[in-house]
C-alpha cells in the first residue's frame, strides 16, 4: 500500500498550559512543511523528516495490528489493540534510528530517543476524540514515573502519598529512567484508531499527567496523516 503526504505540517498550540479537560489557553505555530519551533528545540535538524515520520510510522503500525487482529479471527478488538501498541513502539524506534537516534529498552518495551527526547506513543481513544480528552484511566507506576521524572517540570506533588504508597515508592517516582539518560525528556505521540478507520489524528507535545488522569499540555501540534492512494 502506497501513501502520499498530505499537504501542511503541524499545528501547534504553544503555553497557556492546555487542561486535558479542553481548559486553557492556546495559541501558535502553523508550520506548513516547516517544523515548528518546539520541535526544532527538541529534536534539531531532524525535527521536519521527523514530524513526517511519525504517522508514517503509526500507519505502519495500524497495518501491522490489523493483520493480527484479522488472523486472530476474533470479534473483539484486543488483538489489534495490544499488537498496535507494540508495533507503535518499535516504528517509532526504527524511525529514530534511521535519522540518527536510539531505540532503548525499557522494562522489556523498546522506545524512541532522538536528540535526548523519549517519544511515548499512546492510543487514547477508539473513535475520533480532541485531545483535550485524552485520558489514561490506568497509568501504572512506570507511566507515572515515565512522566514524573521525564515530562515538564514544576509538578511537585503529582502524586501524592497515600496508605499504600510507601515513601520509598514516592521517591521511585520521581527518579529519572537510567535506560532512557536522566536528562532525557518525554514526547507525548497521542492517537486515536480503530481497525476499521485506521489512524483517525496524531498529536505530539509536551503533557503533564494529572492526578485525575487527564493530562495539561504546555504544548501541542498534530501532525498530518499522509492520504492513502
Amino acid at each position: 500500500m502506497s501513501y502520499a503526504r498530505s499537504q501542511g505540517g503541524a499545528r501547534g498550540h504553544d503555553g497557556g498550559g492546555q487542561r486535558g479537560d479542553g481548559r486553557g489557553g492556546s495559541g501558535g505555530e502553523h508550520g506548513g512543511s516547516v517544523p515548528s519551533s518546539w520541535a526544532r528545540r527538541c529534536f534539531g535538524e531532524a525535527a521536519a523528516p521527523l514530524a513526517a515520520a511519525v504517522p508514517e510510522r503509526l500507519l505502519r503500525a495500524h497495518e501491522r495490528a490489523l493483520a493480527a487482529h484479522l488472523g486472530a479471527g476474533l470479534k473483539r478488538r484486543g488483538p489489534y489493540g495490544r499488537t498496535l501498541l507494540e508495533a507503535a513502539r518499535e516504528e517509532l524506534a526504527e524511525g529514530a534510528q534511521a535519522l540518527g537516534g536510539d531505540a532503548r529498552e525499557l522494562h522489556g518495551y523498546t522506545y524512541a530517543v532522538l536528540n535526548d527526547h523519549v517519544l511515548f506513543p499512546y492510543k487514547y481513544a477508539d473513535r475520533p476524540l480532541p485531545l483535550g480528552r485524552a485520558r489514561m484511566p490506568h497509568a501504572s507506576v512506570t507511566r507515572q514515573r515515565l512522566y514524573h521524572a521525564h515530562g515538564p517540570e514544576g509538578q511537585e506533588g503529582l502524586f501524592p502519598l497515600d496508605e499504600e504508597l510507601t515513601s520509598e515508592d514516592y521517591e521511585q517516582l520521581h527518579e529519572a529512567f537510567e535506560e532512557l539518560g536522566r536528562t532525557a525528556r518525554l514526547v507525548s505521540v497521542f492517537f486515536t484508531a480503530d481497525p476499521e478507520g485506521g489512524i483517525h489524528a496524531v498529536h505530539w507535545g509536551s503533557a503533564r499527567l494529572e492526578p485525575d488522569h487527564t493530562f495539561a499540555w504546555d504544548h501541542s501540534e498534530q501532525l498530518d496523516i499522509p492520504a492513502r492512494t
